[in-house]
């Protein structure tokens, strides 16, 4: 009888040491799934970072064109006005030498 009661007893523990194995597992796979949703929202989080900074590049490579635009519109005006003060001068050569010469 008291190996029927020691046998009885060993089940018995064996059965409690199961119960909680099966609920050690089951934590696990539950720590496992909010990793997986943790992960899914960083890789989330990352594309958004990528798309950012994807569109600031090319904000940047379009300002950087802009600048190079406005700097050739601007050498252009220069040009442009030194031939006006040249042209300009050239009348006022003339209508300073016709007062003269009278």
């Amino acid at each position: 009888m008291d190996e029927i009661e020691s046998g009885s007893g060993l089940v018995s523990e064996a059965g409690t040491t199961m119960n909680e194995v099966v609920s050690a597992i089951q934590r696990v796979t539950a720590l496992m799934a909010e990793i997986a949703a943790a992960s899914q929202e960083q890789s989330s989080g990352i594309s958004q970072v990528k798309l950012a900074v994807t569109q600031m590049d090319e904000v940047t490579q379009q300002n950087a064109a802009l600048v190079e635009q406005a700097a050739d519109a601007a050498a252009a005006l220069r040009d442009r006005s030194g031939h006006l003060g040249d042209s300009a001068a050239v009348f006022m050569l003339q209508h300073r030498r016709v007062p003269q010469d009278t």
